[in-house]
């Protein structure tokens, strides 16, 4: 293909999947789903994708974006109580998943156990870009999300060396101390936490000094932050390793980029507001990309009946039995209800993580390995129709959700640079408990001020006792060091109405 038929099918291409985007909103299925389709029917138009390397890889740099868009976007403040059993599940979790799915795989499928340990090291985690666009849809407690979100973020670093390790014993047999395995897994894990944090740290210091010549220079600099933690912690073992030994040759990159992302996304960036829409722009076109090469790897043709049932069977299984397990083992040292625990078993939500690591045997040439992608292919298709669309309805059923909460209270801010101050528009959703309560309840900090109410449309400056609505805007206008306590007051406003707890923050 020429240089202008890669431009013409490649912008075809995305408003095609822009469209698939704004139709899998009204079908109340995630969007994925539709950019695999999208990339099915580009492969059955005569341009299929083959090289498993090279999508390997390809899929890695979609992720690292992805797990990026996913730190940029999460609060510290919710997810901070929810990393004990997040982390919990990312690891061990992942490990007694693989156990049981070898185990049925071995002794109810057929399979060799090779092959049997290495599609349930493939299928057994959650995906980050799944989960990350599925449940900020869903109005749930910010905790249960954050376990959720958490997980997905941190279980892909385990995962890519469990999923290399089958692969090798597939291959060569088993020659690894699986006990050396758990110590090496456990120390990249670590070391990506503590150089993504340290990466992270390192950017918003730096961001926070530099004044650069344009304002959109700001968001590149941010992702750029973001993704130097991953290629930081892939790199900088390699530097002891002759005089450390037991050092792992590398440590968890995806671990660092969404470490050093929720660090940087938490910290106060000049335009934070414009980097996260960037962010999320840059992940939507990672996520795209990334799902609609996958569905060119399909062949309709190739795909057996013997690869839907077992794909079918495996799933099964890991949602019925395996991963509800797992779960129990993992959160009941933390009093978590039982009804939580429900939840967070079903929402496991798996996409394009299990079948960029069905690559890997490709790759390798590993047995059956086309077998083992169709397969997972399968699976993955199967649950998410299942449970994706489903997520409301299990929360409400559960008593988790009313089904009236808001997702997510809407704040958008924009430095005033010269005076030193942000301009805030807070969005006031549906099932939000700002509903009703009067300006001056909201007891704003001294020199912060409500200018403006957009209220169907129409604006006005409002008065001290006028109250708040559904559907309203607020225009705020404060000193850039009390937005943060601004921000509290309303979540907490949102939250619990009037009756919130207020500690005054004024200065």
């Amino acid at each position: 293909m020429t240089l202008d038929q890669v431009l013409l099918l490649g912008s075809l291409v995305l408003l095609a999947s822009v469209a698939a985007a704004r139709l899998s909103s009204k079908l109340g299925l995630p969007s994925l789903l539709l950019f695999l389709v999208l990339g099915i029917v580009v492969g059955e138009l005569g341009l299929p994708f083959t090289d498993a390397a090279l999508a390997h890889d390809l899929g890695f740099a979609a992720l690292v974006i992805i797990l990026a868009e996913g730190g940029f976007t999460t609060r510290w403040s919710e997810i901070k109580g929810a990393l004990p059993p997040a982390l919990l599940l990312a690891s061990i979790g992942v490990v007694i998943q693989i156990a049981l799915m070898a185990l049925f795989g071995y002794y109810v499928l057929g399979m060799g156990i090779f092959t049997a340990i290495l599609l349930g090291a493939i299928c057994s985690p959650t995906d980050s870009a799944a989960v990350f666009s599925v449940l900020r849809k869903v109005p749930l407690p910010a905790k249960v999300r954050a376990i959720l979100e958490a997980e997905s973020g941190f279980n892909d670093a385990p995962i890519v060396l469990l999923v290399a390790v089958a692969t090798n014993w597939a291959v060569y047999g088993m020659h690894d101390d699986p006990w050396a395995l758990a110590a090496t897994a456990l120390l990249e894990l670590l070391g990506g936490f503590a150089l993504g944090a340290l990466v992270g740290f390192a950017g918003a210091w730096v961001m926070h000094r530099i004044a650069l010549p344009s304002s959109g220079l700001y968001p590149l600099a941010a992702l750029g932050w973001a993704v130097l933690g991953y290629g930081f912690a892939t790199w900088f073992p390699s530097l002891f390793h002759e005089w450390l030994p037991w050092l792992p040759e590398h440590f968890s990159g995806f671990a660092a980029v969404y470490v050093a992302a929720v660090v940087l996304g938490n910290s106060r960036l000049p335009h934070r507001n414009a980097t996260r829409g960037f962010v999320e722009g840059v992940g939507w076109v990672a996520q795209i990309g990334l799902f609609v090469m996958l569905g060119m790897m399909v062949d309709l043709e190739r795909i057996s009946w013997a690869a839907i049932f077992t794909g079918a069977a495996f799933g099964a299984f890991l949602t019925f039995i395996a991963r509800p397990f797992a779960v129990t083992m993992c959160t009941v040292w933390f009093k978590i209800p039982l009804r939580v625990q429900m939840f967070v078993s079903w929402a496991g939500l798996r996409g394009a993580v299990p079948i960029i690591m069905a690559l890997v045997p490709w790759a390798e040439n590993a047995p059956e390995a086309a077998f083992l992608f169709d397969t997972t292919f399968c699976f993955v298709i199967i649950y998410t129709i299942l449970q994706a669309p489903t997520l409301g309805f299990i929360a409400r059923m559960l008593k988790i959700s009313k089904g009236e909460e808001p997702t997510d209270l809407e704040i958008e801010f924009a430095p005033l640079d010269t005076i030193k101050a942000d301009m805030m528009e807070v969005s006031v959703e549906p099932g939000s408990k700002l509903h009703g309560v009067s300006l001056r309840e909201i007891r704003m900090p001294k020199g912060s001020v409500i200018s403006l109410i957009v209220r169907d449309g129409e604006p006005f400056t409002p008065s001290a006792d006028e109250r708040i609505r559904i559907g309203d805007s607020l225009l705020i206008v404060t000193r850039a060091e009390d937005r943060q306590t601004i921000e509290r007051r309303l979540k907490a406003l949102s939250d619990h109405g009037r009756l919130a707890k207020w500690k005054d923050d004024q200065r």
